[in-house]
């Protein structure tokens, strides 16, 4: 089965956020993708804001549970005790841990598991005994693949940035991609579910989709919205799930 589709609304709440309107509307926008065909919606609420409000997870929560059942609701976020209260008070389906320093404009980068597994394994024991899915953002390091399951995780999340950065340099997206396929087939078979993100779009989409086949989800924010901007948002959900194999 193709990798499903979660679509991430970070870019949208940004640019809302420039005025203090209630438009262009989270909510509104995330329906939409879920109409077109979306598998669920993601959401990154940091401490300051600037993205994805508080306010906005029982809008999308209540969204998703009265429109669209069949669809997830994945939120990501850096695990201090606001953010687990956050999460078990919106019960997501999904939640994914990201090493993010506040300041940052952006994820740029995976947990170090050897260093850092031991301060994740309780808290990934926390979250799935309320019940969420775990995910933990990753680089593409194969070694690191033992020490993210003996977390606890359900799946880790491929940081695909580098990847996305390729766009101008064939050759360079070549060797990108047998990283993330390398770490993709080293989780596999210790049996995580892999997901991946980050400055994915319908052009390298397919390319990723053909290298892990077995790929769960992808979760695509920027180059989305971007598209969006072009084609509308659901025409350009349609694009990228086409790009996904769909």
């Amino acid at each position: 089965m193709p990798a499903k589709l979660s679509v991430n609304l970070n870019a949208i709440a940004m640019l809302r956020n420039r005025r203090d309107l209630p438009w262009p509307s989270v909510t509104g926008l995330g329906r939409i993708a879920l109409q077109a065909g979306a598998h669920g919606l993601t959401v990154h609420p940091r401490p300051d804001q600037r993205h994805t409000r508080r306010s906005d997870l029982p809008e999308l929560r209540a969204l998703i549970d009265d429109e669209f059942p069949q669809a997830e609701f994945n939120v990501e976020g850096y695990p201090d005790e606001d953010f687990l209260q956050l999460v078990e008070a919106n019960q997501p389906d999904q939640v994914t841990l990201v090493p993010d320093d506040p300041s940052q404009p952006t994820s740029d980068h995976g947990w170090n598991f050897v260093e850092q597994g031991a301060w994740l394994t309780p808290i990934v024991a926390r979250l799935k005994k309320g019940g969420f899915r775990v995910s933990l953002f990753s680089d593409p390091d194969p070694a690191g693949m033992e020490a993210a399951k003996s977390t606890g995780t359900d799946r880790i999340e491929l940081y695909t940035g580098p990847y996305g950065g390729t766009y101008d340099r064939p050759e360079k997206a070549v060797a990108r991609l047998e990283e993330l396929g390398v770490a993709a087939d080293a989780a596999l078979a210790l049996g995580l579910d892999v997901n991946a993100g980050h400055d994915l779009t319908v052009a390298n989409l397919p390319a990723l989709a053909r290298r892990i086949p077995r790929l769960a989800e992808v979760s695509i924010g920027h180059g989305l919205t971007a598209d969006a901007l072009e084609y509308g948002m659901a025409e350009t959900v349609r694009r990228f799930l086409k790009a996904s194999g769909w």
